[in-house]
């Protein structure tokens, strides 16, 4: 197929599409998609080889935000029978990190739902950030607060922060129909901030909110635009209790589409799989790993991943390795810049979000339910988590 063989050589040099290429990817037919596969499967082991590597969450402070984003499970008036709980103690969430770090993890994202932080917040996770690393030596740390003010994040930075997340998780454009409490350009203001702080900047999208696919292109070119260290790509989990509960527009096959179109779009970045692979993907989540070199190991803010066991299985059984502490995630071109900014040379020096209010929400638990036709809602997979951060309970990891 000329588009994939245009694509791929495209991704090997850092160039970017056109967005008439990008659309293709996402036009291309079922019986096209193992070639798809395959197509950006070269450019990612071209930049990462078959490394994978893996990611923590943990939940500092669950529910009661007062934004009103409509793919949340935390956000204003969710009717969703999700964990709340307030701050977790540093000593507590170091804890919780440990979990994933001896599952594999080698960095800890540390999510706070809420607007954003206040300075006595910053505080909080100040300590939690220097208890981790006190404790682990190596670990990357990556915050996510939601909107920072002034001054913020040079703060996270000096208390140890490598990382900033807060997604655009949508076109600019269809932003006004997903949230009214804030703007599409708060979000990329914060970005902006985490970035001019030398936080390495981690931004992505939300992909089965009914979009079309022409916002999907406009969201994975702004963010190529704002140049991310690392691009997560969440696919709606759709809570009862919330706004978009009936939003079941995914197939795995979608989804590998999906993961594909942002690799090319984005061939050198970390592009992570995030809430929602286990729900969407199911059983074709090895494929996945041809296009993107991130996971979240375990579970996510409020709902259950798969077992961390059976997240190792699979990529070893898929072929390919977890990455190591000592190992550099970003290829050299990238990793030796100050927040891997400027890494595309029509890219403008910006960064990417991946916000508190939400942002990772999603991911569900593999379950023994019976067998879906393709497109059925399959609310079975949707397991709210009631283990972990805020709980008695171990964690999975």
């Amino acid at each position: 197929m000329d588009l994939l063989n245009t694509l791929v050589d495209k991704g090997l040099r850092r160039e970017l599409p056109t967005r008439e290429e990008a659309l293709a990817v996402l036009a291309t037919s079922d019986d096209d998609l193992l070639d798809v596969v395959a197509a950006a499967g070269k450019v990612r082991r071209h930049w990462f080889g078959r490394r994978v590597k893996l990611n923590y969450l943990v939940n500092l402070k669950s529910g009661l935000c007062p934004e009103d984003c409509s793919y949340c499970s935390q956000r204003l008036g969710s009717k969703a029978d999700i964990l709340k709980y307030t701050w977790l103690k540093p000593d507590e969430a170091s804890e919780a990190a440990a979990a994933g770090l001896a599952g594999g993890a080698k960095r800890v994202c540390l999510v706070a739902s809420g607007r954003g932080p206040t300075d006595r917040d910053v505080d909080r996770v100040s300590e939690t950030i220097k208890a981790i690393k006190d404790q682990n030596e190596g670990v990357e740390v990556c915050a996510c607060l939601g909107l920072l003010s002034d001054g913020q994040a040079e703060r996270l930075r000096e208390a140890g922060a490598d990382a900033y997340n807060h997604n655009l998780n949508t076109s600019e454009g269809t932003y006004g129909d997903i949230t009214t409490t804030h703007t599409y350009a708060d979000r990329v203001e914060t970005v902006q901030k985490a970035h001019a702080a030398g936080l390495s900047a981690c931004s992505g999208l939300i992909a089965g909110m009914g979009e079309t696919d022409e916002d999907l292109v406009d969201v994975v070119y702004s963010l190529r635009e704002l140049d991310p260290d690392s691009v997560p790509v969440n696919f709606l989990i759709p809570f009862e209790g919330t706004p978009l509960a009936k939003e079941w527009n995914l197939t795995p096959q979608r989804c590998l589409r999906i993961l594909a179109m942002v690799r090319f779009v984005c061939p050198d970045v970390e592009v992570r799989i995030a809430g929602g692979r286990e729900v969407h993907l199911r059983t074709m989540q090895p494929l996945a790993l041809h296009l993107a070199n991130s996971i979240f190991l375990g579970d996510y803010l409020t709902s259950e991943g798969q077992a961390g066991k059976a997240d190792l299985d699979m990529i070893a059984d898929a072929g390919f390795e977890v990455e190591g502490a000592d190992q550099v995630t970003l290829p050299e071109h990238r990793a030796g810049e100050a927040g891997g900014c400027g890494s595309h040379a029509s890219a403008g020096c910006g960064s990417g979000a991946e916000a508190g209010c939400g942002s990772h929400e999603g991911g569900g638990v593999c379950g023994t339910a019976a067998v879906a036709t393709a497109g059925e809602a399959r609310t079975d997979l949707v397991a709210v988590r009631r283990r972990g951060a805020g709980t008695d309970l171990a964690p999975n990891a």
